[in-house]
């Protein structure tokens, strides 16, 4: 995976530290659910959830971040490292049914709180990543897929070019499995997407859209997608805990096959403006310096199997997926809302509008040129 897609998909779970469907029906029995981080994307998608369905919410995270979201939600501050300022102190007397823990990223920290909160929460619900498995990801992989190793697993660095970043969330993982065996649901998603997300990386298509005018778009329209609705992430944590499943699960979207061509055709058809489209044929795209555009990977050579993974396991196991259109709908209008309003949380992922025009001329160029 090249460091542009890595970067990219490291930036939605490092959202997850510094960060539904309404109308659903009252648990049967309210659970307490500790959430570690839960103010920047996930989070926040996950206490709307369980709100809805009346569990009681803790949030535990610096306090930093979005300290005004859910002024009635109980929140103890703290650090996930033990070793900085009052560390876990916040966490040593309280009980929880279920700890959600959206900010696991180094193995040293998952060990502290799950051994701390072993004897008082009955399971750990850990967000993992797809990253988490060796590369190249083999074709239609699932849970049982080899893991991405690290040579120094007592590393607490993500690397250069965040190429440790899949085999820490693997030792997180395991980590996290020895504190509390059997009680450890690990879950491992792709690319996170919907309102509130400030990667910037799926948003960039819906917005590119309604901007209008000629727009490059890479690959085929064939070429196998996976996202996952954060709300629909949010919604099946929630469920895990009520059910009290444990286990692994690849947490990718949606149950059947979603082409690239759908989510670009959603993404025009709901545009304001006009637009034309010019498909970037895979060998041309991956030919071009600095031309990254994001949530597409070729489908082919090392990055194959990179939107293949099985979801069986996890449907099975209750999670459901709204379409894509309307993701696509949702995440413009939740932009539109947030231009200006919250620094740095309505930026774009993608190429410029210079690299992007600079890239469609070479194309025509090239082609004029056969």
């Amino acid at each position: 995976m090249n460091l542009a897609r890595r970067l990219l998909l490291c930036c939605s779970a490092l959202a997850l530290w510094t960060g539904t469907f309404l109308g659903a029906a009252p648990a049967v029995k309210p659970l307490r659910i500790l959430i570690l981080g839960g103010t920047g994307y996930l989070g926040p998608a996950t206490i709307e959830a369980a709100q809805a369905k009346g569990h009681k919410v803790t949030m535990f995270n610096r306090g930093k971040t979005r300290p005004d979201l859910f002024p009635g939600v109980e929140k103890l501050h703290g650090d996930r490292d033990p070793k900085k300022g009052d560390g876990l102190k916040a966490l040593e007397t309280s009980e929880w049914d279920v700890v959600i823990d959206n900010s696991a990223y180094y193995p040293r920290m998952v060990t502290a709180s799950a051994e701390l909160l072993a004897k008082r929460c009955k399971q750990y619900i850990i967000i993992s990543s797809i990253s988490a498995y060796k590369e190249p990801n083999p074709v239609n992989g699932d849970e049982s897929a080899a893991l991405a190793t690290m040579p120094d697993p007592t590393l607490e660095n993500m690397g250069k070019s965040y190429e440790f970043y899949g085999s820490l969330k693997a030792l997180c993982e395991q980590a996290a499995e020895k504190a509390m065996p059997g009680r450890v649901t690990v879950v491992r998603p792709g690319y996170i997407v919907g309102p509130d997300d400030n990667s910037g990386r799926f948003t960039y298509w819906p917005v590119r859209f309604a901007k209008g005018g000629e727009i490059a778009v890479p690959g085929a329209p064939t070429d196998p997608i996976q996202i996952i609705d954060v709300r629909d992430l949010g919604q099946w944590l929630v469920k895990l805990a009520e059910d009290g499943t444990m286990g692994t699960f690849n947490a990718v979207g949606p149950d059947k096959t979603l082409t690239w061509g759908r989510v670009i055709k959603a993404c025009e058809t709901l545009s304001p403006a006009k637009t034309t489209l010019t498909w970037l044929p895979t060998e041309f795209v991956t030919k071009q310096e600095g031309l990254d555009f994001p949530i597409w990977a070729p489908f082919e050579g090392e990055t194959k199997g990179f939107h293949t993974w099985s979801n069986a396991k996890a449907i099975k196991a209750g999670l459901r997926f709204r379409p894509a259109e309307e993701t696509v709908k949702d995440t413009l209008t939740w932009y539109k809302t947030q231009e200006n309003v919250e620094k740095g949380r309505n930026k774009l992922a993608g190429p410029s509008a210079e690299v992007e025009a600079k890239a469609l001329a070479a194309w025509k160029a090239a082609a004029k040129a056969k």
